[in-house]
Formats: structure tokens, sequence, C-alpha cells
């Protein structure tokens, strides 16, 4: 047994310690929101928050996360950047087919935690990990610009 912290709240997973967080969360403890995309940290959909930061979870072992604060698509509304954020995706109808939207989300939020004001190029080096198929980036910039104006 593993115990982590996810959304809040103290946790036990039956599961190797070698686990990504990514299973553990899906296959553990029935929280779907999480999205696996690549396996290889290369596409962005299973980004969550350590401790505030960006982590791709198909790669992160949950060994990494003991100990640490673990945070996911499905608490980020519970968070006044993460509930801007997830606002303005509504307003600048980001997804279309939505796949990637989870992990693009936990990225924008990472972002405007540290970055109140982000430019162009902060938003692009910040989203740089993200991958969407549908390709709505213009989209997503203006919703990261939109959440911003929010928060300030």
């Amino acid at each position: 047994m593993v115990q982590l912290n996810v959304n809040g709240r103290d946790v036990q997973v039956d599961a190797d310690p070698s686990t990504p967080i990514l299973w553990a969360l899906r296959d553990n403890l029935n929280m779907t929101g999480t999205k696996f995309g690549c396996g290889a940290a290369l596409c962005g959909a299973c980004t969550v928050h350590l401790n505030g930061n960006p982590v791709r979870s198909c790669v992160t072992p949950i060994s990494a996360a003991v100990g640490q604060k673990i945070t996911t698509i499905e608490a980020i509304e519970q968070d006044k950047v993460g509930k801007a954020v997830q606002d303005a995706w509504v307003r600048h109808d980001v997804p279309q087919c939505g796949y990637c939207q989870s992990g693009q989300v936990m990225s924008a939020t990472a972002l405007l935690r540290t970055n109140k004001a982000p430019t162009d190029a902060d938003i692009d080096s910040a989203m740089s990990g993200n991958i969407c198929r549908c390709g709505t980036y213009q989209r997503i910039r203006a919703a990261i610009k939109d959440a911003a104006k929010t928060l300030a």
C-alpha cells in the first residue's frame, strides 16, 4: 500500500511504487478525468499537479508523489485560478473533441499561478508540452489571456 494525497485527501493505493500516477488515479481510485495519451510524456493529456507544478502522470511513479500533493482536474475548479481557467475555456469554446483538455487546463492553471500576465511567448512556452490534435491553440491562448484578465 502506498499513501498519497490526492485533491486534499489522503488515500491508500494498493499498487507497486513504480506504478505511474496516471494508472493509480484511473485504475485504483476510479478518477478518469486525467487521460492517457501517449505514455511517454510527449502529449500532455495526463498532466496533473504535484505540489502545484505540472507533471506528466504517465511517467511519474507514485513513489515520487509520496508526501506530496497531487491535484487532478477533478478538483481544479475548487482553486480560484483553476476555476477562472475553466470558465474562460467555456467562454472561448476551446474544446473540440475534448480529449486533451484536462491536461491543457492543468498546464494553463499552473502557468497563471506563477505568471499573472503571460505574453504569447510565455503561453507558448508553458503549453508547448500539450498537444491538441484538433488544433485549438488560438482559442487556448485567448482563454488563458481571458482568465488572466479575470484574475487581475
